[in-house]
Formats: structure tokens, C-alpha cells, sequence
């Protein structure tokens, strides 16, 4: 880099305060623990510890958590995933709903990391006829509540179904 640019100066900075780090993948699915089960029926209180949470730290981690979303939304809008969630899944023959399938995946997500990988390496563990829509609110609802202003950002990746092309080729 030196030769490249022989008048610029190179600095590292280590951030110790977890702040100002950007939010770790760690931080991601330590957020998506928070959500509390014993509320099910209700997943406004469901997502409410991890809304909290989100909201309490800086702006960039909400932003940054919403990147991880799409991110890992976007990894499963695939068909291999499509064909197994349940009675609604994937076929030819019949109607298939963009929206519940984008549930089915945060479905996935919200169950933690440990579900997440297995879904990954391993389609036909998509869980069977559960969504979670609530989760794809997760980010604006925090961003609002912290700013009190209107959530206008586009996160890394889309994550409306068949967004994914190379996930859809057959």
C-alpha cells in the first residue's frame, strides 16, 4: 500500500467499547436469543427484550442488525428451502404465498443459530407450518423507538422472495 500511496498514512484503531465496534455476528444471534418464547401468542412481547435491547445501543447496530437479517434472509430464499415448510411449501400444482414463505424463513432466524445452520446445510429441516413475521419489524420498530424518526434505510441484501435467483434456478 505504501508504494500505491506513498504520502498516506495507515492507522489501526482497536475499539474496546462494544459501541463503537460494529455488531458481531455474536452480537446478532445474542439479540435473536432475547426473544422470549414464554410470550408466544403475543410476539409484540416476544421480540419486545430484543427490540429493547437493539434499541438501547447505538444507531449503527440497528442498522448493522438489519444487514445481518437480510443477509441471512436472503440465504434462504431458495426453492431447496421453498419445498419443505409444511403445507404451504413450494409445488408446481398450486398457489405459493411470497409472504409466507419470507415468515417461514424468519421463522427460522428466530429459533436461533443453532436452527439456522441446520436449515442451512440441511433443507428438509425447515420448520413445518410456522412463521414469524414480527421478526422482519425487528430493526424499524427499534430504529423508532431510539429516534423517534421514521426507519428509512435499505439494508445489504433484498429479502423479498425469489429475490435470491441463483436459490430459485432449478
Amino acid at each position: 500500500m505504501q508504494e500505491k500511496y506513498p504520502e498516506g498514512e495507515v492507522s489501526v484503531e482497536l475499539n474496546q467499547d462494544r459501541n463503537k465496534a460494529p455488531l458481531s455476528e455474536y452480537h446478532f444471534w445474542e439479540i435473536i436469543s432475547l426473544l422470549d418464547w414464554s410470550k408466544e401468542g403475543d410476539d409484540d412481547a416476544v421480540v419486545e427484550p430484543a427490540k429493547a435491547r437493539l434499541a438501547a445501543g447505538p444507531i449503527r447496530h440497528i442498522l448493522e442488525f438489519a444487514d445481518l437479517l437480510s443477509e441471512k434472509l436472503y440465504a434462504l430464499d431458495a426453492l431447496k428451502y421453498a419445498k419443505h415448510i409444511g403445507s404451504d411449501s413450494w409445488s408446481r400444482d398450486h398457489y405459493f404465498s411470497v409472504d409466507n414463505f419470507s415468515y417461514a424463513r424468519c421463522c427460522v432466524i428466530a429459533n436461533g443459530r443453532d436452527v439456522f445452520e441446520k436449515v442451512l446445510h440441511d433443507p428438509t429441516q425447515m420448520p413445518k407450518d410456522f412463521t414469524f413475521e414480527e421478526l422482519l419489524y425487528l430493526p424499524s420498530e427499534a430504529y423508532e423507538r431510539k429516534t423517534g424518526h421514521p426507519y428509512d434505510y435499505t439494508p445489504a441484501f433484498p429479502i423479498e422472495t425469489y429475490s435470491n435467483q441463483e436459490g430459485w434456478d432449478e
